[in-house]
């Protein structure tokens, strides 16, 4: 969600132009590297979210040990790395922002934008250490219980049991 409304806020407002010039430049410090990186993580971290939410829809029907195990660790290699990528994100856009020259943006439009999408930015740090935190949680329970137990038998592959005799 969080990169939904970075990608908003840069392709909406993220450029901007002096009244005297034609072309638009972007908004942090006419540093089109800045506005680069935004979308691009911003995508990439769109499509990662949306590749792990069916992994997560899918992952029940996971019925290999080793796995599942690979699934959640990979979970928690990529929101660690996620993360990490955000919190880049958030110090040079922070730092594109701080180095702006007011005359660049005379009118001061796109302001507001850039300065959400800075918030979003350190938002995204946390909520992905908070999801990596979380997959590590997994793990860690899953090593306790049958989503990592070596005798895990599909329920359809158990014999039936048969009730227990009761006297009256």
């Amino acid at each position: 969600l969080f990169s939904i409304v970075i990608l908003g806020c840069i392709a909406n407002e993220g450029y901007v132009n002096r009244p005297e010039e034609v072309e638009e430049y972007c908004i942090f410090n006419r540093n089109q590297n800045a506005c680069n990186y935004a979308v691009a993580i911003g995508t990439l971290c769109f499509l990662c979210s949306a590749g792990f939410l069916a992994l997560d829809v899918y992952f029940p029907q996971i019925s290999g040990v080793k796995d599942r195990k690979k699934a959640v660790m990979v979970d928690i290699g990529v929101s660690a790395f996620w993360s990490l990528i955000w919190f880049v994100g958030f110090c040079f856009l922070a730092n594109q922002w701080q180095i702006s020259k007011p005359e660049d943006n005379p009118l001061n439009e796109g302001a507001d934008a850039a300065r959400a999408t800075i918030i979003f930015c350190f938002f995204s740090i946390f909520t992905w250490a908070l999801q990596s935190l979380l997959a590590i949680h997994r793990f860690k329970q899953g090593a306790d219980t049958v989503i990592f137990n070596q005798d895990y038998v599909e329920p359809e592959q158990q014999e039936p049991m048969e009730a227990p005799l009761t006297y009256e």
